[in-house]
């Protein structure tokens, strides 16, 4: 079965939507940096220490993956705590990130999402369906492939234009994977491309500003995880934008079973603007 099929046959935006308010509670029932800091001991299958948040919101979201299956969806669910799971077939892939930027999570900072993407392969360009659940703001953002982009039920068509100073550069650029040394490595290169940066510190979230065209383009500095931008990447490619991933000879052969950080990603409004973007990464 396609995931065109799939999307027909089971309501994945309804079961996002779900998964979203049971995100959304797990976050209400520990609202506190404190509470948020609790972990549980275990490293999750993407390397990092799970955060007992983190894996409430993957149950919220597993739940509805199970209620899923039992209306008749089979899938393979990729998950960062989990790994892989089997849910009666492994070519339709549920690539998910319960919390994506959970650092801002735990420290209550606004900008933190669940990310949900369907595919039909083992590639980002294979990504059918994509969903970012931006809880911050509150914003949704979907995609699906060949049907295009909406931000809270509004198609994103007629996206503002990329904008540059007098001497070219772009005005605004996301950066994600931000830490001091990755900075640090790449000022020139980020003072030759921008005149300003902004860091948000969620991967899904800042693609889905390009999509909207709040930034003129985005680039992590260093690899980054298929569960990080699986969904987004659509949502920007689905509004007129570009995605790529340098270290791949094809700009979207990223895969997505690996759990791995395996490549920056870069995502921009135009050619011109996605090739300066792919300056950015460090090498």
């Amino acid at each position: 079965m396609t995931p065109a099929t799939a999307l027909l046959e089971h309501d994945w935006l309804s079961a996002c939507r779900r998964a979203a308010e049971g995100v959304r509670g797990v976050l209400a029932a520990a609202p506190t940096s404190r509470e948020r800091l609790v972990e549980t001991g275990t490293v999750g299958e993407g390397g990092d220490r799970t955060l007992q948040i983190d894996r409430d919101a993957e149950d919220a979201v597993f739940a509805q993956l199970d209620a899923l299956y039992a209306a008749g969806a089979r899938f393979t669910a990729v998950s960062e705590e989990r790994g892989r799971v089997d849910f009666g077939d492994p070519s339709l892939l549920v690539i998910v990130d319960p919390i994506d930027g959970s650092l801002n999570a735990k420290r209550g900072l606004t900008h933190h999402a669940l990310s949900i993407a369907v595919a039909d392969g083992p590639t980002m360009a294979d990504v059918a369906f994509g969903f970012v659940w931006d809880a911050g703001p509150n914003e949704e953002w979907r995609a699906v492939r060949g049907g295009g982009a909406w931000l809270d039920d509004v198609p994103l068509v007629d996206v503002p234009p990329e904008r540059r100073l007098a001497d070219g550069r772009l005005e605004l650029v996301a950066v994600e994977s931000a830490k001091p040394h990755l900075l640090a490595a790449q000022a020139q290169a980020l003072e030759a491309a921008t005149g300003r940066v902004r860091a948000i510190g969620a991967i899904a979230i800042s693609l889905c500003q390009v999509a909207a065209g709040r930034v003129d383009a985005m680039a992590s500095l260093g690899p980054c995880r298929s569960v990080d931008a699986a969904a987004a990447q659509l949502i920007v490619r689905e509004s007129g934008g570009l995605v790529a991933f340098p270290t791949f000879t094809d700009p979207l052969g990223a895969p997505l079973l690996d759990l791995g950080a395996l490549s920056p990603v870069v995502a921009a409004r135009t050619p011109e603007a996605l090739r300066l973007a792919a300056t950015l990464p460090a090498a």
